[in-house]
């Protein structure tokens, strides 16, 4: 993606350098954090956000900063990524999210979120995505089933050890044919 997507209230668009601060913040929260092994600290952050921008110079897209139109100011990040793990699931995309607490409730996961999936189904012609979360993570799984994706069981996350309490992940897919037929439904 060379130009931002642009929703009713929100752009998504490439990370740049000077975006890390942000990110930081983001990543430091740890209620925001809550369902990640740990908040970041700013090294962790800037190796998160280099890790974005080498996503969207390989594959053009990752997940995207996220912003409000009105004034510019940051929301957290919505997109999509290769998923980077050996899975049943794999090879795969996956949508995900993070947003600033102070964006929470507010409907901005939802409008991002549809974004993604209208540019993963239409400019990059996915037949599927995925997602995937902690079973404790609501608002996330919460968030999925209200964009029409079906649960798909679980797995445990290669990337967490063997006993650690967020290993275990539910499953989420939408198919381009069942996205484009919501999309047509009024």
């Amino acid at each position: 993606m060379t130009t931002p997507l642009c929703s009713a209230r929100l752009i998504l668009r490439p990370w740049r350098d000077d975006d890390l601060d942000d990110l930081a913040r983001l990543c430091a929260d740890p209620e925001v954090m809550a369902h990640f092994p740990a908040p970041l600290d700013r090294a962790g952050s800037e190796t998160l956000l280099r890790r974005l921008q080498a996503h969207q110079d390989e594959h053009g897209f990752t997940f995207w900063y996220l912003q409000r139109q009105d004034d510019g100011e940051f929301v957290g990040f919505t997109g999509l990524a290769r998923v980077g793990f050996a899975a049943r699931f794999t090879p795969a995309v996956e949508i995900g999210w993070r947003l600033a607490r102070s964006c929470w409730g507010l409907g901005y996961a939802r409008e991002a979120a549809q974004q993604a999936l209208h540019h993963a189904f239409t400019t990059l012609a996915l037949d599927e995505v995925v997602a995937f979360t902690a079973p404790a993570n609501r608002r996330s799984w919460g968030l999925m089933e209200r964009l029409g994706m079906r649960r798909d069981g679980g797995f445990e996350h290669p990337g967490l050890p063997s006993g650690h309490p967020l290993r275990a992940h539910l499953l989420y897919r939408l198919e381009r044919a069942r996205w484009a037929e919501q999309a047509l439904s009024p």
